[in-house]
This record gives C-alpha cells, sequence and structure tokens, in this order.
C-alpha cells in the first residue's frame, strides 16, 4: 500500500534529503496531489461538512495519505516538513474534509508524551541520527523516538537494523521482514506488526502470507516452532531443532564427512552390510509414496491401456519374502549392457552413456558450497531407489542412505520413481528447500535413470535365462 501512494504522490523519501530546496520541492509536489484527490471527491454542500462516500476506495486511499501526513507533522525531523504539513492538514480540514486524529498519545503508553525528546528540541547529535534514520526508512518510528534519550545507544541499534533489514544478506527482503512480523506477532506487539506489515508489502511481499502463518513458505513455517521456542521457553532448544531449520546443506555435507571418516576407520563385515541391506528394503516399504487420494486416470488416458487399477504395490508385503537381487550375480556393467548390445546393436552404448552422465554429473556444488564432492549423496540416491526394487549392492554400506536421505526426501522419491503421476509441488518444495532448482532437476534425472536401469536388469535377466 506504501509503495503505490509513492507511485501516486512522487519521491516520499524526497522528504528525507539533506537539501532544503528538494525537501521543499518533494512537499510541493505532495500538496499538490492531495488537493487534486480533495477536489476529485466533489463539492461539499455545507450541510454535508464530509462527503457521503467516505467509503469509497477513492476516499480510503485519500484517508491514508492525510495519515502518513500526520506522522510527518509530528515525527519528521525537519522542521520545515513538519511545518508545512501542519499547514496542509489545515487546508484540507477548512476544505470540509476529515483528517485522521492520532490513535495515541504520543510515542510510549507508559511515558507522558511531554517528558519525552521531542523531534523539535534534541541536541545536534541526536537530531544528526533521526535525520538518517528518517532518510534510511521514511519514517521515525515510536521506537526511536523513546531511544532517543540515549543517542549513543540509537545510533548502534539503528546501524544494526538497517544492516539486517536492507543492506545485501542472505534472505530477501521480504522475508526478512515477515520474520520480524512473526517475531513480533508472538508477543502481540500490534505496532511493530503493522510496521513491518508495511515494509513487507513495500519490498514486494505477496499479501496472502499476511493471511497467517500457513500461508507463507514452508521454509518459513518451519520457523514457527523456532520462534515459539526462543520466545518462552529457550532454555529447551536443541540441535534437532536447528537441524530443522537451517540449511539442510550444512548439516548434509557434516553427514557425508562423518560417513567418510568412518568409513576410513573400519569397513563393516558382509554379514553386517547385508542386514543393514535388509533393515533398509524394509524401511522403505514404510515410506508412503503420496499422502492425495488415488489418482484416477481420465478416459482419454486409461484407453490407452488396460486394468488402470493395477499400481506399484511393494515387492515384500505381509511377511511374503522375494529373493534379492544381487547386483554381483546380475550387474549392468558385467550382463546387462553386453545383452541389449547383441539385442539392439549400438543402443548398449548409448543407454550406459545416459546412466553414467546422470550419475556422474557434477558441478562440485550443493546450494551456495563450492568445491563439493556429491558422488557420495549421489551414490546413496542411486542405490536407495534399487533397493526399493530389491537389488542389492555387496560392496555398499546400506546404513548410509539413513544418514544422507531424510523421510520427506525419501517420500519424494519413492513417489517420483514408483508413482510419478502423484507427485506434487508441495513435495518438490519440501525437500532440499536450499537447493537450486537445477539440483533437483539432477535428482529427477537420477531418480528416472536408476529406475531405468533397475527395471531393465528385472526384464534383461528375465530374457537371459530364457535364452539359456
Amino acid at each position: 500500500m506504501e509503495e503505490k501512494h509513492q507511485e501516486s504522490l512522487g519521491r516520499w523519501d524526497g522528504l528525507g534529503s539533506q537539501n532544503a530546496s528538494s525537501r521543499a520541492e518533494a512537499m510541493e509536489n505532495i500538496c499538490q496531489e492531495i488537493m487534486r484527490k480533495v477536489e476529485a471527491i466533489g463539492p461539499i454542500q455545507a450541510s454535508d461538512r464530509f462527503p457521503p462516500a467516505m467509503g469509497s476506495s477513492q476516499n480510503n486511499e485519500l484517508n491514508e495519505i492525510l495519515a502518513h501526513v500526520l506522522m510527518l507533522s509530528k515525527q519528521c525531523p525537519f522542521e520545515d516538513v513538519r511545518e508545512r504539513c501542519i499547514r496542509l492538514l489545515k487546508a484540507v480540514q477548512d476544505l470540509g474534509v476529515r483528517i485522521p486524529r492520532p490513535l495515541g498519545n504520543g510515542p510510549s503508553r507508559f511515558i507522558p508524551e511531554k517528558e519525552i525528546l521531542q523531534v523539535s528540541k534534541v541536541d545536534t547529535r541526536t537530531q544528526s541520527i533521526f535525520e538518517d534514520a528518517f532518510a534510511a526508512l521514511g519514517r521515525l518510528d515510536n521506537i526511536s523516538l523513546v531511544m532517543g534519550f540515549h543517542p549513543q545507544y540509537l545510533e548502534s541499534f539503528l546501524r544494526t537494523q538497517h544492516y539486517l533489514l536492507q543492506m545485501d544478506g542472505p534472505l530477501s527482503l521480504h522475508y526478512r521482514h515477515y520474520i520480524c512480523i512473526m517475531a513480533a506477532a508472538r508477543h502481540q506487539c500490534s505496532y511493530l506488526v503493522n510496521l513491518h506489515v508495511n515494509d513487507f508489502l513495500q519490498v514486494g511481499g505477496d499479501s496472502k502470507w499476511l493471511n497467517g502463518l500457513d500461508e507463507a513458505p514452508q521454509k518459513l513455517q518451519q520457523l514457527g516452532e523456532l520462534n515459539k521456542i526462543l520466545a518462552h521457553r529457550p532454555w529447551l532448544l536443541t540441535k534437532e531443532h536447528i537441524e530443522e531449520v537451517c540449511g539442510e546443506v550444512e548439516v548434509l555435507m557434516e553427514r557425508m564427512k562423518q560417513l567418510q571418516e568412518c568409513r576410513d576407520d573400519e569397513e563393516a563385515s558382509q554379514e553386517e552390510m547385508a542386514t543393514r541391506f535388509e533393515r533398509e528394503k524394509t524401511e522403505s516399504m514404510l515410506v508412503v509414496t503420496a499422502e492425495d487420494e488415488e489418482c484416477v486416470p481420465s478416459r482419454d488416458i486409461s484407453r490407452h491401456f488396460e486394468d488402470p487399477s493395477y499400481g506399484y504395490k511393494d515387492f515384500s508385503r505381509r511377511g511374503e519374502h522375494v529373493p534379492t537381487f544381487r547386483a554381483q550375480d546380475y550387474s549392468w556393467e558385467d550382463h546387462g549392457f553386453s545383452l541389449v548390445n547383441r539385442l539392439y546393436p549400438d543402443v548398449g552404448q548409448m543407454l550406459d552413456e545416459k546412466f553414467q552422465m546422470a550419475y556422474n554429473l557434477t558441478y562440485n556444488t550443493m546450494a551456495t558450497h563450492k568445491d563439493v564432492d556429491t558422488s557420495m549423496l549421489r551414490r546413496a540416491i542411486w542405490n536407495y531407489i534399487h533397493c526399493m526394487f530389491g537389488i542389492r549392492y555387496d560392496d555398499y554400506d546400506y546404513g548410509e542412505i539413513n544418514q544422507l536421505l531424510d523421510r520427506s526426501f525419501k517420500i519424494y522419491i519413492k513417489t517420483m520413481v514408483c508413482s510419478p503421476e502423484k507427485t506434487t509441488k508441495r513435495m518438490y518444495e519440501s525437500f532440499w528447500r536450499q537447493f537450486q532448482h537445477s539440483e533437483k532437476v539432477h535428482v529427477n534425472l537420477l531418480l528416472m535413470e536408476a529406475r531405468m536401469q533397475a527395471e531393465l536388469l528385472y526384464a534383461l535377466r528375465a530374457i537371459t535365462c530364457y535364452m539359456t
């Protein structure tokens, strides 16, 4: 809303200029625009001092602009702007338009207004601080006015606020102001909430987020728990809470580093490796593919295949035992590749290049981190998919999968691989939230190629058995 006013009135921030003529020019533009809006309301009858259509959008806009002028008349650190605003409000009132009234009696509910430093009576240093704050924010808020008792602290406070909320940083500006809204709302501070709501909208924030936390992105929703604990019971905060909201990236990289160190220190026995595979295979059965209802294909689609009710089922259910497919007994490299080339010359080579490209593709980055060896993570994704299809690699420690792939990611993987038609945008956004879209696309390539290879291994093994 504030941004809309700036477009229609010219630059409010011109009022924060150190140059008096620049302030006068900006103020003149504002006065002319307000008077045009007053005239647009139409003539006011003597018997009807206030226009009957004060609820219209045009009058609502004028009322909000006048409220801003009222704020300037009391809190602008430049005396010439304050005096001009006072005269403007009086001129508007003389034309029969009701002007807004202050909601409170000064910046504080506890300190009488007359005892708080007035912007017209501050010392040189405080005046300079107030002017800088006004130039940066376009306002001098109540908190700054109260802090004016202690200019040395106020200067430090405003410098920190400016850095956190306005300078370049890892979070976009509207995210920062939304976090401020969350923090202020936790203690029901309506003044700060409204202040940051205006800032949030001014820097391009989505107004739908203001309907409630559940309308905000998942990344911000996750801060809700942390916000609650920090505000009320900070002693309950644990590293698990931090893991849930930080960059997953740093946590993932740390786990990769720890796993590599464990590999270097000791190697699990073949018996233990087999046990870990069976455990991971069993756990993969418990990962649901999607939370939504069963997808029913349209007639236009279903007419092209038989038995539309037939879909993915876990390969080992209700105590049934399906023999493990050991990659050492029948692998793509040693068996499948050569058979495909025999059946369809050159296709084996092309498929192998495609598998290798997806598996080995890396730019050595993870989100904003560079020079990262991602081979451990890529292998975990590939082998997890094959594990879901009952394929085991004797030389792989399946304990790594649970360390590197969290549950939301496993849900996404299983849905994409087993029931891709059920994949939703929410599921896509729920995993690896800090990663780039290009990295998520790479994940999808891994998923599809690993699935294709798993299907080929079963098909080619069956063909081999048939041929022999």
